[in-house]
């Protein structure tokens, strides 16, 4: 796991969805950490939202960004814990190709090192949608900066090695 220096920079464009009954733009932290975080590393930001936590309403916004050429990834913040209004997972089933099931494996174990086993209540997951990754992280700024810098840092990096998500992207909608 390095960072191969001697390799290009690869900038991606990133949709942000924040997924929330009650969190709005003036207070969307955790949206806002990992805007920073994107832009930080040097990727594009091209569309942030926020959308309730309704599986239609959420299921329609991911098509219509899954669809857009312009779009190489979405992450969402919010939605993935257990409570009833709790619906990203069951939103992502309905879009998805293939499920990443390494992303969910190794956030929770991420996570189980800063609050140990109140990470089983987190169902952060990842999948493909006809070419695009989207990454579902928790709603706590905590959370979103253990999956940006234990997983998406490196993944989304070209240089990373052995290997990373980006020089997988060419061939995503092989057949």
């Amino acid at each position: 796991m390095a960072i191969d220096e001697s390799r290009a920079f690869k900038p991606i464009n990133i949709a942000l969805l924040t997924i929330s009954d009650t969190r709005t733009a003036a207070d969307d932290t955790s949206g806002d950490i990992l805007a920073g975080l994107i832009t930080g590393k040097g990727h594009k930001l091209i569309t942030r939202a926020i959308e309730k936590d309704d599986v239609e309403r959420l299921v329609v916004r991911l098509n219509n960004w899954i669809d857009d050429p312009e779009i190489d990834a979405i992450i969402s913040t919010g939605g993935t814990g257990l409570t009833g209004r709790d619906i990203t997972p069951e939103a992502l089933d309905r879009v998805k190709d293939k499920d990443i099931p390494g992303f969910g494996e190794l956030f929770r174990w991420l996570s189980y090192q800063t609050i140990g086993t109140s990470t089983v209540q987190s169902r952060a997951c990842a999948v493909l949608a006809r070419g695009t990754y989207i990454f579902a992280l928790p709603g706590s700024n905590g959370a979103v900066k253990d999956g940006w810098n234990g997983i998406l840092n490196e993944q989304l990096d070209s240089r990373n090695r052995p290997c990373n998500f980006i020089e997988l992207m060419p061939r995503l909608r092989e057949k």
